[in-house]
């Protein structure tokens, strides 16, 4: 299990957060001027070199999402430009795009970001370039909550598979709903039926609570406690649940690490949001309480899974029920090894799931509650191994920043070396965006700045 490290502090790493935004402008330069946009958006390397995979258009605000993070914290005008010029230019299709589950991570990150440094004075404020953004996300909002299926109980953004299909992954999409909401937009339907999208952000983070993450409780013969299913299949008709399933995991009834880290980072920056609202706004649920203990409990057995099911590193293997592992021995009690031949660890998974350590931490922290202090290091821990070797690309020749991340390990889509038999040393979109959002978050704390959430755009 992790080993959590109870004496590191944000000034720990103040030399590696130098070192890592360098490497992160070079390599983001690189792909600006060295990838053919013409083929479509990048979403993983092969052999060091960013290619895409057509699935979804889910990566692009990623791309120009890092430039505008990098911009962030080195204040370097020409990564602003990058970020400002591609997101006017070409991230329209995703405000309106009907036919994903995505509008959270790619328009946040990008028309999100931007109007956040506009509030924040980062860049030079203009109304109309304020309005532009606002826009697009109010729009991107209603958009994503208009991908609905209903439940007797309530109901949940459905995934690109149909209206039968509740992922993990969304969770971290219910973002733009609460951001549309914010900026005071509405979703309007047939007869003028206004929905109030952080009402449904809420019931879809409850669907997500109460179908996609299991609690210890006998629901089935593998009901561990932070166990999270990739997907959950409905009945349609009814609105019955029916089975757990699992598209880029090993099975319905294992836990991919990376569908578990968009669960820790998805219900607790939307506990440090919905602790800044107002009570009124939670009524129709039974009270702002009732709404946090569901996402609580959600977020406390998630991160705990993580840290219990990890190497001593923090950094996963790719399902915590992948087939082969048992050939690695006692792998949960050494370093992950990310040159193994049985199974490929996931970095991108580690990326994401120190931010929601780390903010569950914050959250729990300041509620005054000792535990957040185990959940604060533990962010710190997985954070701190990400920042070195074998995870930080020192190889100014491979365009990706964080290696070792895994895509779709069912479906065969990541590359393997010539000599080995598992994936290892390529990058990803995701990871890299998240691994830069990371450490974004915690230079600002280490630098006393205004702390950094996704609704810093709206508020």
């Amino acid at each position: 299990m992790l080993d959590i490290d109870p004496e590191l502090t944000p000034k720990d790493f103040g030399g590696k957060l130098v070192r890592f935004w360098q490497l992160s402008g070079d390599k983001i330069l690189r792909l600006e001027h060295d990838y053919d946009s013409s083929i479509g958006s990048p979403v993983f390397t092969r052999n060091g070199a960013y290619t895409t995979r057509g699935w979804t258009e889910w990566t692009q605000g990623f791309q120009y999402g890092s430039a505008i993070l990098q911009y962030d914290a080195r204040g370097d005008d020409q990564f602003l430009q990058i970020g400002r010029e591609n997101t006017v230019s070409n991230m329209a299709t995703h405000v309106s795009h009907i036919g994903v589950h995505d509008h959270g991570f790619n328009n946040i990150s990008t028309y999100g970001n931007l109007l956040r440094l506009l509030r924040e004075g980062k860049m030079p404020f203009d109304e109309n370039e304020k309005n532009f953004y606002e826009l697009a996300l109010k729009v991107s909002g209603a958009v994503q909550a208009s991908r609905w299926t209903s439940l007797p109980d309530g109901g949940f953004i459905h995934s690109f598979n149909g209206r039968h299909s509740l992922f993990v992954d969304t969770i971290r999409s219910c973002r733009v709903l609460v951001v549309s909401h914010l900026l005071g937009h509405s979703l309007y339907a047939e007869n003028d039926q206004q929905i109030n999208l952080l009402h449904r952000a809420i019931q879809h983070m409850q669907a997500t609570a109460t179908y996609s993450i299991y609690y210890g409780e006998n629901r089935d013969a593998y009901d561990v406690r932070g166990r999270t299913a990739h997907e959950s299949i409905f009945n349609v008709r009814d609105g019955r649940y029916r089975c757990p399933n699992s598209q880029q995991g090993f099975s319905g009834f294992t836990t991919w690490m990376r569908g578990l880290a968009w669960a820790m980072l998805g219900f607790a920056e939307e506990l440090e949001l919905f602790a800044t609202l107002d009570k009124d706004d939670f009524e129709q649920f039974g009270g702002a309480d009732k709404v946090r203990a569901f996402m609580l409990r959600a977020a406390t057995a998630t991160c705990d899974f993580y840290i219990e099911n990890t190497p001593t590193d923090g950094v996963p293997y790719w399902d915590s029920g992948a087939p082969n592992l048992h050939k690695l021995g006692d792998y949960l009690n050494r370093p992950s090894d990310p040159f193994n031949d049985y199974e490929p660890v996931d970095s991108s998974a580690a990326a994401i799931a120190c931010q929601g350590l780390m903010r569950l931490g914050q959250y729990l922290i300041k509620a005054g509650d000792k535990n957040g202090h185990r959940y604060w290091q533990a962010g710190l821990t997985v954070l701190n191994s990400l920042l070195d070797e074998p995870y930080l690309n020192l190889n100014a020749g491979h365009q990706g920043l964080i290696l070792h991340s895994i895509y779709h390990r069912p479906n065969g889509w990541d590359y393997i070396p010539t000599g080995r038999l598992c994936p290892c040393g390529e990058s990803s979109m995701w990871g890299d965006y998240h691994a830069r959002e990371a450490a974004l978050y915690l230079i600002k704390i280490l630098n006393e700045n205004s702390y950094y959430t996704f609704a810093g755009c709206a508020q």
